[in-house]
C-alpha cells in the first residue's frame, strides 16, 4: 500500500513538474519573440554579492554603479516594484526593481523571470529601512532561462540519491554543500603547499598498469585493443613512486585518483583520491611526524585551532598522537594477548573465542589483524597511531629489526577509520622477491587481493633503493574529518551510483 501511495505521489509531482516546465518554455518563447535571446552572452561584472555587502557603506556613499551576475533564488513582486535575491559563489544579495527606473518595456520582460533564472544586473547600492543592503537595479539582462523549477524552499533537496546524482542541483539549493567543496579545494591546496615547502616534487605516474600492485585490493580490469592485452586501473601509486626514488628523485609525491573494485559505503567509493609520498633516507618515524604535522596544520590553517568537531565528538589533532602496537590494542579491547601466541592453532583458538572469522590459509598475523579490525578500529576515536603490523599483512614494509615477525609500519586512525598508512620501505630486493612469491601462493589459494609478482619492480630494487619512508593518506577521508561530513559521498562531487531507474 505504501509503495502504491509513493507511485501516485511521484506521478502527481511529475505532472506538476511538466506543467511548470511548459509555462517556463512559454516564457522562453516570449523572450525570443521580444528579441531577447534566452541564453545570453558574456557579462562583464565588477562585484560579487559578498563584496557588495562588505563595502556597502562606501559604495552607497559614492553612488557607485555595480555590475553583478548570478542566479535568482527568491522573487517577490508588488505591482510596479519587486525584490529578488541573487546568489553567486560568494553569497546572496537583495535586488530591487522599479518599473520607473528600469523602464516599462524592461519591466514587462522582468515579469517573465522565474526563480532559478541567471541574470546580470547593474545598479547602485542602498540600505532599506529594515537595514537590508540592496542593489537598486538600473539595467538587467537575461543570461540563462531556467527551464526546470528548483525544489521548493520549504522541503528543499533532501533525498540523498537525488543530491548525489544531480550534484549540480544540490550545489544550487544547498549552499553548505558548496562550502564543503570549497573547503576540499583549500585542503588539497594546503597539502601541496606543505609538501612543496619541504622539497617534495609532485609527479604523475600511470593510471593504467600491467600489474595491479602496491596494495591488497581487487582491481578493475580493462583491455587495450591495439596491444591486445588486459590492463588494470591502478589500485595504488606506490610501486611507480618508489621506482622514482631508485632513480634519484629523493622526495616525490602524487595526489590523484586510485580505483578499487570494492563495495560502496560511507567510507568507500570505487574511485578515490590519495596522496602518496616517499622520502629517501627517512624512516617510519619521519612519516609519522609528517602525518601528525600535516593534519594538525591543516586544521589550524582552516579553523585556527587543532580541535575540531566530527559528528558527535570533539577531536584533538595536536601532535603527538597516542600510540599502541596492534597487539597492545587487541589486548586492550579484548583482553587477549597475542604476544604469547606462538602457533596458528593458538591464534585460531583465540579467534574462535572472539567469534572472528579466518580461513584455513591465514597465519597468526592475519588472525591478529582480523581481531584488530573486528574489535579495535571503531573504538579509536581520537587520533591514534597503530604500529607493529604483522609481516604477513605488510609485504612492502621493512621487517622490524627486533622482531622479524613484525614490520616497521603504522596506520593512523580517527573516529574509527583509517586515515593514513605508512612504513619504512622494504628495500632488500631478495626479501621483496620472496614476499611477492608468498603473495602469489596466497593468490593461488584463492586470495584475489594478494599482490602480484612485479618483476620490473624487483629489478629496480636490485639497482638500489635507499632507506625510504613512505606514506599514503586518503584525501576523501581527510576532507570528511575536516568538513564534518558523515559520508564519503558528501565530499565527492560525483560519487558512483547505480544507473537511474526510469
Amino acid at each position: 500500500m505504501a509503495d502504491q501511495e509513493k507511485k501516485v505521489t511521484a506521478a502527481a509531482e511529475a505532472e506538476k513538474l511538466n506543467d511548470q516546465m511548459m509555462v517556463r518554455r512559454e516564457k522562453m518563447r516570449q523572450f525570443a519573440d521580444a528579441g531577447v535571446y534566452p541564453f545570453g552572452q558574456k557579462f562583464n561584472r565588477d562585484h560579487h554579492a559578498q563584496e557588495i555587502k562588505d563595502k556597502a557603506e562606501a559604495l552607497e556613499a559614492d553612488g557607485t554603479v555595480v555590475r553583478l551576475a548570478g542566479r535568482l533564488m527568491a522573487l517577490r513582486r508588488h505591482g510596479k516594484t519587486a525584490f529578488c535575491v541573487l546568489r553567486d559563489l560568494s553569497g546572496e544579495v537583495q535586488l530591487y526593481f522599479r518599473k520607473d527606473v528600469v523602464g516599462e518595456e524592461s519591466y514587462e520582460l522582468f515579469k517573465l523571470l522565474d526563480i532559478g533564472d541567471i541574470v546580470g544586473v547593474a545598479g547602485n547600492v542602498f540600505t532599506t529601512h529594515t537595514g537590508e543592503i540592496t542593489v537598486r537595479v538600473q539595467t538587467w539582462t537575461l543570461l540563462s532561462k531556467s527551464l526546470r523549477p528548483l525544489p521548493e524552499k520549504f522541503h528543499g533537496l533532501t533525498d540523498k540519491e537525488t543530491r548525489y546524482r544531480q550534484r549540480y542541483l544540490d550545489l544550487i539549493v544547498n549552499p553548505e554543500v558548496t562550502q564543503t567543496f570549497i573547503m576540499r579545494s583549500r585542503i588539497v591546496k594546503g597539502i601541496r603547499e606543505y609538501l612543496d615547502g619541504r622539497g617534495f616534487l609532485e609527479v604523475e605516474t600511470p593510471m593504467l598498469h600491467n600489474i595491479a600492485g602496491g596494495a591488497a585490493a581487487r582491481p578493475f580490469i580493462t583491455h587495450h585493443n591495439a596491444l591486445d592485452m588486459d590492463i588494470y586501473l591502478r589500485i595504488a601509486t606506490e610501486l611507480h613512486l618508489k621506482r622514482l626514488i631508485v632513480g634519484g628523485l629523493e622526495r616525490v609525491y602524487e595526489m590523484n585518483r586510485c580505483f578499487r573494485n570494492e563495495g560502496i559505503d560511507t567510507k568507500h567509493n570505487p574511485e578515490f583520491t590519495t596522496v602518496e609520498l616517499y622520502q629517501a633516507f627517512a624512516d617510519l618515524e619521519d612519516v609519522i611526524a609528517l602525518t601528525e604535522e600535516l593534519v594538525s596544520g591543516l586544521a589550524v590553517k582552516l579553523y585556527g585551532t587543532t580541535k575540531i568537531t566530527y559528528i558527535d565528538k570533539e577531536i584533538e589533532l595536536a601532535a603527538p598522537w597516542p600510540r599502541m602496537t596492534m597487539i597492545e590494542a587487541v589486548e586492550k579491547f579484548t583482553g587477549k594477548d597475542f604476544s604469547k601466541v606462538t602457533s596458528v592453532e593458538e591464534a585460531r583458538a583465540v579467534a574462535d573465542e572472539l567469534h572472528v572469522q579466518y580461513t584455513e590459509h591465514d597465519g597468526i598475523g592475519k588472525i591478529i589483524n582480523g581481531c584488530f579490525e573486528e574489535y579495535v578500529e571503531e573504538k579509536l576515536i581520537q587520533p591514534t597511531i597503530i604500529t607493529g603490523h604483522p609481516l604477513e599483512i605488510s609485504p612492502l614494509a621493512k621487517q622490524n629489526k627486533d622482531n622479524p615477525l613484525l614490520t616497521d609500519r603504522f596506520e593512523a586512525f580517527i573516529y574509527g577509520r583509517e586515515l593514513a598508512n605508512g612504513f619504512s620501505e622494504l628495500n632488500d630486493p631478495v626479501d621483496q622477491r620472496e614476499r611477492f612469491l608468498k603473495q602469489m601462493e596466497e593468490r593461488a589459494l584463492g586470495d584475489d587481493e594478494a599482490h602480484q609478482m612485479d618483476e620490473d619492480y624487483c629489478r629496480a630494487l636490485e639497482y638500489g633503493l635507499p632507506p625510504t619512508g613512505g606514506l599514503g593518506i586518503g584525501i576523501d577521508r581527510l576532507v570528511m574529518f575536516l568538513t564534518n561530513s558523515a559520508s564519503i559521498r558528501d565530499v565527492l562531487l560525483f560519487p558512483l551510483s547505480r544507473p537511474e531507474q526510469k
